[in-house]
């Protein structure tokens, strides 16, 4: 049996798509499984054995290229319900192809024939979620997990799963331990917090009497050199490879972050986890992009920069990572 998935986007959502990918493998144990992923997001699984083979999408426009390109499969299933994904799906000529989409997308739930056999609808939508914040949205992974078993996959698995190595934790030998590890994701400055508000919260993080770990991505270095002249961290660990930076968390007694792929290479990594998610969509983020799995604080940004708020968004911040570490 070969099996065709597809998950092209974002980092985190790969890492929410592992066991979904587990469970396909744990189901079909003698399947040749392929991944098409993108040439950003494929290093969540370059270490992965649930994969046989990774077919990397360069540009979007070639999904329907890069499709044909694995075809000869019995089963396609797009993990993402993006256009691009399921193009691929299409092009593969699988002769079943699943996917899923909102409710609320009607142009592809009329189109859904176009592209798979079956198209399993998911309740997540902003609007709605904000409208009745009593609307259950099931987690990413969950909804996944529901998307494989229409695909046949049964046997559920639902641990998240990154593959770091002794390497990896060497190479951060020289960190503290158990330090609280904050992400600084370019969300920190931007729309309910500031670069100054960051440095604030630092320094109360500091006052739990746990050394501070910065870990910082590429498009935040430069955020990163004010933070280091205000020596407001005892640590900070630029653009690290992405195990490293996984294993930087699994250290970590708390990880800090706002709504970014952090949070779920935490999860991965079984650390409790903090997140700060933005205000717009707060009802529905807060669900479909919890953290999985760990124990967890969410806290909403406030949705102005005004001083009195964002020291109530630091003060909720550091009561909930106090709760956690002591937990």
């Amino acid at each position: 049996m070969r099996i065709l998935l597809s998950r092209t986007d974002r980092i985190g959502d790969l890492v929410l798509s592992t066991p979904a990918i587990a469970t396909v493998r744990a189901s079909f144990p003698d399947a040749h499984v392929t991944l098409v992923a993108s040439a950003y997001n494929r290093v969540v699984v370059e270490r992965n054995s649930d994969v046989d083979t990774i077919v990397t999408l360069d540009r979007p426009e070639e999904a329907s290229a890069v499709g044909r390109r694995v075809s000869g499969y019995d089963v396609a299933i797009a993990l993402a319900p993006r256009v691009i994904d399921l193009r691929v799906v299409r092009a593969s000529g699988a002769p079943r192809r699943f996917g899923y989409t909102y409710r609320r997308r009607w142009i592809a739930r009329l189109t859904a024939p176009l592209y798979v056999s079956a198209m399993m609808l998911s309740e997540a939508d902003p609007a709605l979620s904000e409208r009745n914040p009593k609307l259950h949205v099931r987690h990413e992974v969950e909804q996944l997990l529901d998307l494989v078993a229409v695909a046949g996959a049964q046997h559920r698995v639902e641990q998240l799963r990154l593959d770091v190595r002794d390497e990896d934790r060497r190479a951060l030998d020289a960190l503290p331990e158990r330090p609280i590890v904050l992400h600084l994701g370019l969300r920190w400055f931007r729309d309910g917090s500031t670069l100054a508000s960051t440095q604030e919260l630092l320094r109360g993080l500091s006052s739990l009497g746990y050394p501070i770990v910065v870990t910082t991505p590429r498009e935040s270095l430069a955020y990163a050199e004010a933070l280091e002249s205000s020596k407001s961290a005892d640590a900070i660990l630029r653009d690290l490879p992405f195990f490293q930076w996984a294993a930087a968390f699994e250290r970590a007694a708390c990880v800090v972050t706002v709504d970014t792929a952090a949070t779920h290479v935490a999860s991965a990594m079984r650390r409790p986890t903090l997140v700060a998610f933005e205000h717009r969509y707060f009802e529905l983020n807060s669900q479909e992009w919890a953290p999985y799995g760990v124990p967890n604080v969410l806290v909403r940004k406030p949705p102005y920069e005004e001083p009195a708020a964002l020291a109530r968004f630091r003060d909720e911040i550091v009561e909930g990572v106090a709760q956690l570490i002591h937990a």
